[in-house]
């Protein structure tokens, strides 16, 4: 009887140390579970429809994506799932060996030549050189202001930040720094507008990225509107009617700046389009009215525009130029603004007149002489008629101004 008593007391305690060692295996299981991967995999909608396939790496605190060109596709039918579960179980062994690399510390904290390593400088100077083929090699306008974009970049962060850099803090201290940047030009402080636009088209430039697979996400996204620069209107800067006739009636020792920039007071075409002109382009319609056939520099956008007989008063004689010939024979943009401002200082105009202030001209004289505003931002070319209302504004304004001159006329 004491026999079988200690034998069933043995098989109890080997059966409840048993099991405690299954508990305790099995909470070590769990707390195993619950260890973050340093590698984790990702899906990113693209406009196919399909799913691009990504790894994000998280170690040491730094983040890092490589998008594997790996992509699931719509679960329509049978052969669709089975492409998928192909698709899932290569994605799982590229993320198993990458996790091993990274243990084993054989490659660093690298995604082995993904594209979250080329350097944000030179892509956006990629992106520079695009602009400047799209405006026939011009080095104005967005060509300079994205460079002007990679200098204060490289002020920020040096020349050799990557993609995998580029998070949300790193967005934060951009805009940081851009408040207290100066100007590469002069060196004056920013000022707000300024400081928006660089943002924008550093935003700009990563959303260019999403779609060419170096980053999956836009951390500007992540950042509240109140932490960015508001900017300000900025006020437009125009001529009255009497101000061009002023223009009209004094000598410019450059005929055909006077009369490029007259002309584009009464068509609205900007200077690169004006400068880019060829009597080709200028055309009759079959009741003799003519108009200019042309694509704008600045949005490629195909455009059919009439011209009014007192803008044909500002063409230089034709002579035996070809159709291939330039109309106007320009200097250099920042020297033609500043013949334009010694020209308009002798008319008696004290305002900071460019050439582009004729284009704003032309829109504020339409519409002061009550041309509809959808009809004004057809003739400017404007994508979006919000651009348009921007004149309208003014003419609001000037109109309120001239109103309130009244006041106190009787006591």
């Amino acid at each position: 009887m004491l026999l079988i008593s200690f034998v069933f007391s043995f098989f109890v305690v080997t059966f409840v140390a048993d099991n405690m060692k299954l508990v305790v295996m099995a909470n070590k299981v769990k707390k195993q579970a619950k260890v973050k991967e340093p590698i984790r995999i990702r899906y990113k909608a693209i406009s196919s429809g399909n799913q691009s396939i990504y790894l994000d790496y998280y170690y040491n605190g730094k983040r890092e994506y490589e998008f594997l060109k790996l992509y699931l596709v719509p679960e329509t039918s049978l052969e669709n799932k089975e492409a998928n579960k192909a698709t899932l179980k290569l994605a799982n062994a590229i993320k198993a060996q990458r996790i091993v690399e990274l243990q084993n510390n054989q490659h660093g904290f690298s995604s082995g030549g993904g594209k979250s390593k080329i350097h944000l400088i030179e892509y956006i100077k990629t992106i520079a050189n695009k602009k400047r083929e799209l405006a026939g090699g011009e080095e104005r306008g967005s060509y300079q202001f994205y460079l002007s974009l990679a200098y204060h970049l490289k002020q920020y962060s040096g020349d050799k930040t990557s993609f995998k850099h580029i998070d949300k803090k790193y967005c934060t201290g951009f805009i940081e720094y851009i408040k207290t940047a100066k100007s590469m030009l002069n060196g004056n402080p920013l000022n707000e507008n300024t400081q928006r636009q660089y943002i924008k088209r550093l935003a700009s430039v990563i959303n260019s990225a999403i779609a060419d697979e170096m980053i999956p996400s836009n951390p500007f996204m992540q950042i509240k509107p109140e932490d960015i620069p508001k900017g300000h209107s900025a006020e437009v800067c125009y001529l009255t009617l009497d101000e061009v006739r002023s223009l009209i009636e004094t000598p410019c020792y450059y005929s055909n700046i006077k009369n490029g920039f007259l002309f584009s007071c009464f068509t609205g075409l900007r200077f690169s389009d004006v400068e880019a002109l060829t009597w080709g382009k200028l055309q009759k319609d079959s009741e003799g009215n003519t108009f200019i056939n042309f694509t704008q520099k600045k949005t490629q956008k195909w455009e059919n525009l009439p011209v009014s007989r007192e803008a044909m008063k500002f063409l230089p004689e034709r002579g035996l130029a070809s159709g291939d010939d330039l109309v106007f024979k320009f200097q250099s943009g920042g020297y033609i603004n500043s013949i334009i401002k010694t020209w308009a200082k002798s008319a008696g105009i004290n305002k900071k007149v460019t050439f582009h202030v004729a284009r704003h001209t032309n829109a504020t004289l339409l519409l002061s002489l009550e041309v509809p505003i959808e009809t004004v931002s057809k003739i400017l070319g404007h994508s979006d008629i919000k651009t348009t209302q921007i004149y309208a504004k003014v003419i609001d304004k000037s109109k309120r101004d001239a109103v309130n001159k009244l006041d106190g006329l009787t006591w």
